[in-house]
């Protein structure tokens, strides 16, 4: 089998990657016409002799439609984007409690941090810390003004200098392959659906819970099928949303999955010692996470996922779509490095 090298697999993974992102908006504008299809089917009927109503589906007004919203997604999609590229570090920091770390605090982390960066011919990154005892670390942002790692308190008092450095390292990569705008794309994307579909299920769960309590029956027929219609079209609604969250998380793991273990190649070649990182994810295994962090989208970012037992159907989904690779399976390639 002919060998590919790490930058061979650095820009295919790049070319993929492009592919894939593409797709997020493909989807978004998929899912819209889809909901727009069945709104029209299901709005849209007459009666025919037999006293049968008959559905009907007219694909001109559903693309009439569709081509109306096209500016409306576009429009929505562009303004959540420009508040993420403005504000996604004091994101990224607000919840997960990071803060600056000082060269005066810790010099041992800056002397890592920039002879790696040095080694790899890099700019030197924004350094945070978080103070927790778990073990983690991760990096993030999407240029040079925002680009930052972050480490745990826990996993400085636990690795020593070449695990460390190892740590590092893998972060170092992830903002050197662009990894980190990536996901952060990836989020992005996965949030707009899960707010949508969110904001879908309180609406009716409301209409359920206030609708409910309204015993009095009303002889207005008009207002009964009103009703009945709008709880359709949010059904509706919350299936493609549904859907779609589902699409998404599948390219988010098609995007990130392989590129933990370029990370994992790419540390061990800066820091010039795999079984280091090897034994630092070994050590980080047995207790990651961070303890403030309980959004699904940021706890990608981290060199190892805290796992938590599924307490919710959309914790099962995120489950079945993990974003990084078996640890076992990363420390195996590495000492195989």
């Amino acid at each position: 089998m002919r060998y590919v090298g790490i930058q061979t697999q650095i820009q295919r993974n790049n070319f993929y990657t492009l592919l894939l992102l593409l797709l997020f908006p493909a989807i978004l504008l998929g899912m819209v016409w889809i909901f727009l299809a069945l709104v029209s089917y299901f709005g849209t009927y007459y009666y025919d002799e037999y006293g049968n109503m008959v559905n009907v589906f007219d694909a001109a007004v559903v693309n009439d439609y569709f081509l109306q919203t096209i500016p409306w997604v576009i429009g929505g999609v562009a303004v959540w984007f420009l508040i993420a590229y403005c504000f996604n570090s004091s994101m990224v920091r607000q919840a997960t409690g990071a803060r600056p770390l000082e060269r005066r605090e810790n010099p041992r982390v800056y002397n890592i941090v920039e002879n790696l960066c040095i080694a790899g011919g890099m700019d030197m990154p924004k350094v945070c810390v978080v103070d927790d005892p778990q073990l983690n670390a991760f990096a993030s942002g999407i240029d040079r003004k925002s680009y930052m790692v972050t480490v745990t308190t826990g996993l400085l008092k636990v690795l020593n200098d070449e695990e460390l450095a190892g740590v590092i390292g893998h972060e170092l990569t992830h903002i050197r392959n662009h990894d980190t705008r990536l996901l952060i794309t990836s989020i992005i994307f996965v949030g707009i659906v899960s707010a949508v579909m969110s904001m879908v299920m309180h609406v009716i769960q409301n209409i359920f819970w206030f609708g409910g309590g309204n015993r009095h029956v009303s002889s207005d027929d008009d207002n009964k099928n009103s009703g009945l219609s709008v709880i359709i079209v949010l059904l509706i609604g919350l299936l493609c949303s549904a859907i779609a969250y589902v699409f998404v998380l599948l390219t988010r793991f098609a995007i990130s999955r392989k590129r933990e273990f370029m990370a994992d190649a790419g540390g061990a070649e800066l820091c010039q010692n795999p079984l280091a990182l090897a034994s630092a994810l070994r050590k980080i295994s047995n207790n990651p996470g961070l303890g403030r962090v309980e959004r699904e989208d940021v706890a990608q970012l981290f060199i190892i996922h805290p796992r938590r037992h599924a307490q919710s159907v959309m914790s099962m989904i995120n489950g079945l779509f993990a974003t990084h690779p078996s640890t076992e399976e990363r420390i195996r390639l590495l000492e195989q490095f």
